[in-house]
């Protein structure tokens, strides 16, 4: 396929509010050795674009500091992770065979090359993403799901959110027959690990808005707690016995009253703070009952891999609740932000 010379993207050029993101005309960036040139199809948003554009991430430091998501951003970027799209063209060293062919970016740089390696940088953080009509990737990254029956949109809601849930789930040893606790089930990532703990045969249990419980049930959760009422006394209504695993991405209050609910054992895996990130609890709760408090950042290339196995036979089914055009990139940020929606929402170049 052809390759223009120019492609339309949006940027941001320094921290702030919806208004820093501008479109612009740059140049297609070229495929080094390496890497593979993706024409966009589409790119799904997420929380991560809002807090990069905002620098709300802090540093070790300083919570209140300008900051991507591990350090301070190089301006000007494009953001985007999520892109699933077809190769357009590679470069030296790459399989020329793959021209045309669909396929996932993987959007995570990590801090080696083996298998179990961690995620360090993000791509529209650390480096340019899609918001655009092409983004270069390192082959390796780039995942080939040609024969999925999976929409482009729902293709691009998988990397950072279900990539996200499924590190979780990984990390915290979800077995089959286990009772898990799922926290901001409507969001992209609280969706995905509905989905995935169901399909490994969990019983599930999460938290939503009033208004997005039947939502959540039809994307598997088989109880669903409104969270405008006493959220640990429902929980303990519905598992006197405790539960086994916590997914969490809301952290706050829940953390410090939650940790009581786990059985001997027990696994409160902590991937966000939507709920506040200064945390208090009994850390007898941890040693005296042989509980775990584990963090979970993103993905592992394994974890990613296993993905895109799922991806590729449909095993999960992203829900898509808004797309907006490319140009449209502010306001469908501004829907993230308000938190209405149900499932992920996607830009298209």
């Amino acid at each position: 396929m052809g390759v223009p010379e120019t492609m339309r993207a949006v940027r941001i050029a320094r921290h702030g509010g919806p208004e820093v993101l501008e479109v612009v005309e740059v140049a297609v960036p070229a495929p080094q050795a390496g890497e593979l040139l993706v024409r966009v199809g589409a790119v799904a948003l997420n929380n991560t674009d809002l807090w990069t554009r905002e620098g709300a991430y802090g540093s070790p430091g300083d919570p209140n500091a300008l900051s991507g998501w591990r350090g301070p951003v190089t301006f000007p970027r494009i953001q985007g992770a999520d892109v699933a799209g077809r190769v357009a063209a590679v470069g030296s060293g790459v399989d020329e065979g793959l021209v045309g062919r669909r396929v996932v970016v993987d959007p995570a740089t990590y801090d080696a090359e083996g298998p179990d390696a961690n995620p360090v940088g993000l791509m529209g953080s650390e480096r340019d993403g899609g918001y655009a009509e092409y983004v270069t990737a390192p082959a390796v990254r780039v995942h080939d799901v040609t024969e999925s029956p999976l929409t482009d949109d729902q293709l691009a809601a998988l990397p950072t959110a279900y990539g996200t849930a499924l590190g979780m789930i990984e990390r915290g040893l979800l077995r089959e027959g286990e009772t898990v606790l799922v926290s901001g089930a409507p969001g992209g990532v609280g969706l995905a690990l509905v989905q995935i703990a169901r399909a490994r045969g969990a019983r599930v249990l999460a938290v939503s808005s009033g208004s997005k419980v039947q939502a959540v049930r039809e994307a598997g959760a088989h109880e669903v707690f409104d969270r405008a009422r006493d959220v640990v006394e429902q929980i303990r209504a519905a598992a006197p016995e405790g539960i086994d695993v916590a997914l969490d991405v809301v952290a706050g209050d829940l953390v410090g009253e939650g940790l009581a609910l786990l059985r001997e054992g027990g696994r409160w895996v902590v991937a966000g703070a939507l709920g506040g990130y200064d945390v208090t609890f009994d850390v007898r709760r941890l040693y005296l009952h042989n509980t775990r408090l584990i963090g979970s950042s993103m993905h592992t290339p394994t974890h990613f891999g296993l993905l895109m196995d799922l991806a590729r036979r449909a095993a999960v089914q992203p829900v898509v609740a808004a797309a907006f055009p490319l140009d449209q990139a502010a306001r469908a940020q501004e829907e993230l932000a308000r938190r209405k929606h149900v499932g992920k929402i996607v830009l298209h170049p």
